[in-house]
């Protein structure tokens, strides 16, 4: 490992997650609360690869209906 390397965050709360999406938290909290976004896996962290998967469309069903 690089000395320099940066540490990826497998999990992230509430706030960070809210920034990966380029939202406010209370916008994300709000997507939550309807069903749009998951909810947080354990602790009060989201999963950042399923967020990121999510945002790619590759979590998403065909016959699911998905806004955000």
């Amino acid at each position: 490992m690089a000395r320099n390397s940066k540490i990826q965050p497998l999990f992230v709360r509430l706030e960070n997650a809210a920034k990966m999406l380029d939202m406010k938290p209370a916008e994300f909290r709000q997507l939550v609360e309807c069903g749009s976004l998951p909810g947080p896996v354990k602790h009060d962290r989201w999963d950042v690869e399923q967020l990121a998967s999510i945002m790619r469309g590759d979590a998403v069903k065909p016959h699911e209906k998905f806004e955000i």
